[in-house]
């Protein structure tokens, strides 16, 4: 193929490309912006979803823990028919309505319920963890979608410079000026400026079903992101690390169910006290239905354990374990929490320094292209040289674009570190 039949091809292929991306979302272009993304994943997220119906049972199990310390009421009405062997027969109905009241229990019932509320506390804590992990979820998806629209947007500027090379190149090398390595090496440039447009486009739909999933959609349609790689939560000056780590959901969750470990034990240990009640109950009794006779009855229970096999010893001795685990998981978990805060610290405060390092970077290549290209275009610089400093040019572009995005995730997993909550508004 000649110079100008490829010319030809590699200035089509960028656009058919593009065409062939946009075929299945040719709609109109829905534009979110962070706080938009928020809202949504608010309402959709499955997990929050599923933390919030998980509060919702702890609350209704402490209920039913509760109700044993109220009075137990029922009512019956039975009857029967029974005939003997003379073929005669006798029908008995009775109406009756019982009541108990639990007096002592050695304390199992209030220290059940106590464990019951600290579970609802660990409950609505872990929905403030998953909360957490729902915003760094979303906000990666989010920062790599801006990434993504700008690697687009770098792709077609990179295709650009090298189309505009690749025609300086070839009047040279029409001319006499150059050589067909040169012309090649063009070439090649070029093709590979397409094939970064064609990936740019497949990462693109890639980073939007993945903000999808992290807004729970159920569908996709077509949409952009809209923002800019602005760090605002920098991490810089005097951090409590300790005060951070005790307010963290993830350590506040299993403060609460070692708690909860606690009130189960002393419950453990109301099994070995007498179980004290009184009832009383009042009913009809009678060979017609709704019976005439009436009846009374007042009583009380009193039950002592004696021996049940060690059942109750092991149920102690299982209680206790539980909660040295919670104990030591919870001093494993705040330690956990002060590492990571520290370590995500040190990697944003890095991330900011390599953004401004990049942008440097990026504005001196910039300005040796603009200086580059005039000097090869009369002639006073050679090819090689000038290739080196245009792929320099092209390679400072993407690196300042990562190292922008990586400056944006960094931050997200520091505020995911500090436990901050979906609707944290750095």
């Amino acid at each position: 193929m000649n110079s100008l039949g490829f010319r030809r091809v590699v200035l089509a292929v960028p656009f058919f490309i593009f065409l062939c991306a946009a075929l299945p979302y040719a709609s109109a272009e829905e534009v979110l912006t962070w706080q938009d993304c928020i809202k949504e994943a608010a309402r959709n997220h499955p997990d929050l979803i599923s933390a919030s119906e998980a509060v919702k049972e702890k609350e209704a199990a402490k209920k039913i823990s509760a109700s044993g310390e109220y009075p137990q009421v029922d009512a019956s009405l039975s009857g029967t028919t029974s005939k003997t062997s003379g073929n005669s027969s006798t029908k008995k109905y009775s109406t009756a309505l019982n009541a108990s009241q639990l007096l002592f229990d050695g304390k199992k019932t209030i220290n059940n319920v106590k464990a019951a509320g600290e579970n609802i506390r660990a409950a609505k804590y872990n929905f403030r963890y998953t909360s957490s992990s729902v915003r760094q979820e979303l906000r990666t998806a989010f920062v790599n979608l801006l990434k993504a629209q700008e690697m687009t947007r770098i792709a077609r500027e990179i295709y650009e410079i090298r189309r505009g090379n690749y025609e300086l190149i070839s009047l040279r090398y029409q001319s006499g000026l150059e050589h067909k390595g040169a012309l090649l090496t063009a070439e090649a440039n070029l093709a590979l400026a397409q094939y970064n447009i064609n990936s740019a486009a497949h990462d693109l739909v890639v980073a939007k079903r993945n903000l999808v999933k992290s807004l729970g959609r159920g569908k996709f349609a077509d949409f952009k992101v809209e923002g800019d790689f602005t760090v605002k939560d920098n991490a810089r000056g005097q951090i409590d690390l300790e005060s951070l780590a005790a307010n963290n959901p993830q350590v506040l969750k299993l403060t609460a169910q070692k708690n909860s470990a606690e009130f189960s034990l002393r419950a453990a240990y109301g099994d070995f006290l007498p179980s004290f009640s009184v009832n009383a109950g009042a009913g009809k009794t009678g060979n017609k239905f709704l019976p005439d006779d009436s009846e009374k009855s007042a009583g009380f229970s009193l039950s002592v354990p004696i021996f049940e096999g060690g059942l109750r010893s092991a149920q102690i001795a299982q209680a206790e374990a539980s909660l040295n685990q919670l104990k030591e998981n919870e001093r494993s978990a705040k330690d956990s929490v002060i590492a990571s805060l520290e370590q995500y610290r040190a990697s944003l405060l890095e991330a900011i320094d390599n953004v401004e390092v990049q942008n440097k970077t990026l504005e001196a290549d910039q300005e040796r292209s603009k200086i580059a290209e005039a000097q090869y275009s009369i002639g006073s610089i050679s090819f090689d040289n000038w290739t080196i400093i245009e792929d320099n040019l092209v390679s400072a572009k993407r690196t300042y674009s990562n190292a922008q995005a990586d400056a944006l995730l960094a931050e997200a997993n520091w505020i995911q570190a500090k436990g901050e909550v979906l609707e944290y508004e750095q």
